[in-house]
């Protein structure tokens, strides 16, 4: 019979969030796969707990998790832990868990602080429909079709960003959605010195202007506006009607149609069609 792998929130900078659950199962598992078994030995050091430790991360991601499946399909379990959050989330984890999926390892996740959610509460922008994006990548091209692809995104934008590249990013940002756009800027999140501030696009810009940027960031971004409706004149409603009778549409439920579709009234719509088809 096959282990379990179980995917293990951690702190994202204050050890008090950590719960009685992740204690109990790093206690529990045979051994603990980290993004950085240096980061991870110090946790484990904290909750006085002694675990073997393999590295799984960016790039061993390949070897190490052919080894870790190997075990966890000989029986043991095994918790997986990120530097900081929850694992799997814009982590190389996702490909372990896929694999689990397919090999039938059972997978339980085991909730912990998640930096994007916070940030998102902490945000006062909607919070009902959002997309979560991630790091934008370092390559220019990749990057600014990502963000072209995201200019009419009308769902709150979730992303992450480093210290070095946050400049740039904002600036992408700004030219790709505008300056007036609003933004929520958290960045270390839970720890000493934790700071949310929200501003436009242009504003955020500046504020780095002369300030290097510190810490790890996660930017919300409010979504597109709703588009404009556009006005469309009475005879191009009655245009509507035409092509609608030409495809076999009765008159009347063509009229019927377009008058809820431009707000015209049914009755204006008809004795103009009327008047139309007599002259």
């Amino acid at each position: 019979m096959s282990g379990t792998l179980y995917l293990v929130g951690t702190p994202i900078g204050n050890l008090s969030d950590m719960s009685p659950r992740t204690a109990e199962i790093f206690s529990s598992v045979d051994f603990i796969a980290a993004e950085d078994t240096r980061v991870t030995l110090k946790l484990l050091n904290h909750l006085g707990i002694k675990k073997p430790l393999v590295s799984y991360y960016e790039h061993n991601r390949a070897e190490s998790g052919e080894k870790i499946l190997s075990r966890l399909l000989a029986g043991e379990s095994c918790a997986l832990a990120t530097d900081a959050g929850m694992p799997a989330i814009s982590d190389p984890g996702e490909d372990i868990v896929s694999q689990c999926h397919d090999a039938g390892v059972e997978v339980i996740a085991v909730p912990g602080p998640c930096a994007a959610v916070c940030a998102l509460a902490l945000s006062g922008l909607p919070t009902g429909r959002f997309t979560f994006e991630g790091f934008l990548s370092t390559v220019k091209k990749n990057r600014f079709a990502h963000l072209e692809e995201l200019k009419t995104e009308r769902r709150t934008m979730i992303f992450y960003e480093a210290p070095h590249k946050l400049k740039a990013t904002l600036s992408d940002m700004a030219e790709y959605f505008g300056g007036d756009r609003r933004i929520s800027v958290s960045r270390e999140l839970t720890k000493l010195h934790e700071e949310t501030f929200r501003c436009t696009l242009a504003e955020a810009v500046k504020r780095y202007e002369d300030t290097p940027p510190k810490g790890e960031f996660v930017l919300i971004i409010e979504g597109a506006p709703e588009p404009a409706e556009t006005e469309i004149s009475f005879e191009d409603a009655l245009e509507q009607v035409v092509t609608l009778t030409e495809s076999g549409m009765s008159l009347k439920d063509s009229v019927k149609q377009v008058a809820k579709s431009t707000g015209f009234g049914k009755n204006d719509l008809y004795n103009a069609m009327l008047k139309r088809n007599n002259g």
